[in-house]
């Protein structure tokens, strides 16, 4: 199986991109030049961390939307080995959850190497001038929303916004590991 080939560094510029998405439009990185935050995560349907997050992560899109923030969730999963990822379930997912963000299908998997994802959700904060200003997980507890004590995405959010350095800019994702297409197919 191949992993990601680069992993981008705090300060990294954004790689660009250019996806279609589930709501029948290709999206591409300079689609979103006008927001002052970028959160790319990489995504996908079957994860149970991934569905552990689906409502906050709607929930932050909603509270962070009118402030400029955009969050572009992409599945780059091997559909063949985990067809629960497929596009037609992406469609489906996204339908069903009421997803209020752009969902891409990375079906290359050339945009998760180009970022240097690992896991789903593994999350790239990049600032208005796409500069990679966090990169790793939502928030400390995946279990229980009620339980959370840091909520490293929204703090990464307050900073960006109000013109501060991100204080805890990274930190380790926690969920699946993106499932690699196999080197001989």
């Amino acid at each position: 199986m191949a992993a990601a080939a680069t992993k981008l560094e705090l300060g990294s510029k954004m790689p660009a991109f250019s996806l279609p998405g589930v709501d029948g439009r290709v999206y591409a990185s300079q689609d979103f030049s006008d927001k002052k935050a970028l959160v790319v995560v990489f995504w996908c349907n079957h994860c149970p961390y991934v569905k552990a997050y689906e409502g906050r992560m709607i929930e932050i899109q909603r509270d962070y939307a009118d402030k400029g923030v955009q969050i572009v969730a992409i599945c780059s999963n091997d559909a063949s080995t985990h067809p629960e990822d497929s596009f037609p379930n992406m469609e489906r997912n996204a339908r069903q959850k009421g997803y209020n963000f752009p969902y891409l299908h990375d079906e290359s998997q050339d945009v998760a190497r180009a970022f240097g994802a690992e896991k789903t959700p593994h999350l790239f904060v990049f600032d208005s001038r796409r500069n990679l200003v966090y990169e790793g997980r939502i928030d400390d507890n995946h279990e229980n929303p009620a339980a959370v004590k840091r909520r490293y995405l929204r703090d990464a959010l307050d900073d960006i916004l109000a013109g501060r350095p991100v204080r805890e800019p990274l930190t380790f994702a926690i969920g699946c590991t993106i499932k690699w297409k196999s080197a001989d197919r």
